[in-house]
């Protein structure tokens, strides 16, 4: 597993979209779309963030959201979105940069909470790849809950392959403005479970690949109403891009997948995940 830093200045090779194969399922760009979890802010975009995003917005994204995950990040976070109409970000602290935290991160994650443009809590939860022992990263979890609870904003949550441990712990609170389980990648009924429990899950470019039968069958069936759309950028690449650096210029690749495995039209798509989105984070 990379570290955090190398995670953050990789350099990978990059570009806009091209080719026919994406050419021949455009998405038309009518219905406005949102990336509710994007790392824009990461040094992978450093040189060309501005023609990014000036791509994203002639293929018809109109929001994008910074996930949090470390106070020094939040800052560069809250800068990046004062200077860019329709972005806005979270504060949490990732599982993968809680060794680093001292005592202070806390008093500074409330104060960050009450910037205009930090809409969520997060990006928080439980990863079992990596060496932090689970009794720790629930106990950050759970103070990352009870802070959704007192700020009353949504929570982004991630987990890998620890959905049974999420589960319990989030039973154990009542979180008023729900939140979203990010790149879901669990199994149907780990789905309706999450939307149950009144949290949204976030769709990426694992369905883009077909090995991903769990996770394609999942989004197939759960109410649309439960869906958002993320790209998770520069992470994540989608089918066909292994290797290469994600964009959140791709997320209409992955509204046309989620279309297709639902056999809905791709505006109907766009547009309710969109809605989701909004009332989520109250856009």
């Amino acid at each position: 597993m990379a570290s955090p830093i190398s995670r953050r200045s990789l350099t990978i090779r990059c570009g806009p979209i091209a080719g026919s194969e994406f050419d021949e399922r455009r998405f038309d760009g009518k219905a406005a779309l949102i990336d509710s979890h994007c790392h824009l802010d990461f040094d992978a975009f450093q040189h060309d963030r501005s023609p990014v995003w000036s791509r994203c917005l002639e293929r018809g994204l109109t929001h994008l959201l910074i996930p949090g995950t470390d106070p020094e990040q939040w800052l560069r976070a809250a800068a990046l979105c004062e200077q860019n109409d329709g972005w806005v970000f979270a504060a949490g602290v990732h599982p993968w940069w809680q060794s680093q935290q001292d005592d202070k991160w806390l008093a500074a994650c409330r104060h960050m909470l009450q910037h205009p443009l930090c809409v969520a809590v997060g990006e928080c939860g439980l990863d079992k790849r990596i060496d932090t022992p689970m009794d720790q990263q629930l106990a950050w979890l759970d103070t990352h809950l009870a802070l959704a609870q007192e700020a009353r904003k949504p929570v982004i949550l991630h987990c890998v392959k620890a959905h049974n441990e999420l589960i319990r712990c989030l039973k154990r609170y009542r979180l008023p403005e729900g939140g979203v389980v990010h790149a879901f990648s669990g199994s149907a009924d780990q789905a309706r479970t999450y939307w149950q429990m009144g949290l949204r899950l976030g769709v990426g470019g694992v369905i883009t690949y077909e090995r991903a039968r769990k996770t394609r069958d999942a989004v197939a069936v759960v109410p649309v109403e439960a869906l958002l759309l993320e790209t998770d950028a520069p992470d994540m690449p989608l089918a066909g891009r292994q290797g290469e650096r994600n964009s959140p210029e791709y997320l209409p690749e992955i509204v046309v997948t989620l279309a297709q495995l639902r056999g809905a039209p791709v505006e109907d798509i766009a547009r309710q995940t969109s809605d989701n989105a909004r009332a989520l984070f109250r856009l």
